[in-house]
This record gives C-alpha cells, sequence and structure tokens, in this order.
C-alpha cells in the first residue's frame, strides 16, 4: 500500500484512516492495527509540527509491504532534517511525579521506539526517510 498525505494535521488523522480501513481484509487483528496507527500518528504528526514547520504544501508518502517477519513502513518527506540527523533517544519520561508535574509531550519517540523494530533514517538530497518494521501480520 502506498498513500501520500498532505503535511496537515487534519489529512494525516484522514490518511490514518484509509490505512485502517485499506488493511482491514488482509486479517490484520484489532491489536496490530492500533499498534499501527500509534506509531504511524506519532511519526506523520511529527513531521507535520517539526519537519513542514514553515511549509503549507509539503507531501508524506507512506508505504506498507507485507513481509515474512511483519509490516515493513516507509515514510519519506522533504521537510527539515531531524535535529542532529538522527531521530530522537525517546526515553521514557519520569512519571513518578503529581499529575499537574506530567510531562507536556515526549512521549512519542518513546513508543514508536518501543513499537517499532530496525528504526532506520536518512537525510539524502533534502529528503527525510524514516524506515521501520512492525512486528504484525506476520507471515507463518
Amino acid at each position: 500500500m502506498r498513500i501520500i498525505i498532505p503535511a496537515s494535521l487534519g489529512a494525516v488523522r484522514r490518511g490514518l484512516e484509509n490505512i485502517k480501513t485499506g488493511l482491514a481484509p488482509f486479517g490484520f487483528s484489532a491489536d496490530e492495527l492500533s499498534s499501527l496507527e500509534i506509531v504511524l500518528a506519532e511519526a506523520l504528526n511529527n513531521i507535520v509540527e517539526h519537519a513542514y514547520t514553515e511549509a503549507d504544501n509539503g507531501l508524506i508518502e507512506v508505504s506498507l509491504t507485507q513481509i515474512p517477519c511483519g509490516l515493513a513502513c516507509t515514510i519519506i518527506d522533504n521537510g527539515k532534517m531531524m535535529p542532529g540527523g538522527e531521530p530522537p533517544l525517546g526515553l521514557q519520561a519520569n512519571l513518578d511525579c503529581d499529575r499537574a508535574d506530567l510531562p507536556e509531550g515526549g512521549f512519542g519517540w518513546f513508543l514508536i521506539r518501543e513499537l517499532a523494530h530496525e528504526l532506520d533514517y536518512q537525510h539524502i538530497d533534502g529528503q527525510n526517510k524514516l524506515s521501520f518494521r512492525l512486528a504484525i501480520g506476520e507471515m507463518s
């Protein structure tokens, strides 16, 4: 499956729904689709909010391919490079505090790194490419 999504939060929501609908006939469980949605939503929303901060007409390409050990995912955009040319470490936030003191953000990359395998990021010729595998829909 390949889908092109305009770089806006509304378009990302619609794109995620289209992806889930498009994958439904392939027998993924609800939990597997939820894991995919979490990872894609975090990655795509980060692209909209950080890579395309000053551009109002960016596009994001999402490609999904079923492979024997899960679902291979590739996300490509032409926005700004990730700081330092690397995805954030996504360390788990300290949750041992009062509710009012909980951090507002910072959970996204922790979730991506917890759910995704073989995470790879490249920035070549002005293009960002994030690739990973989810252990869902594994073929026996």
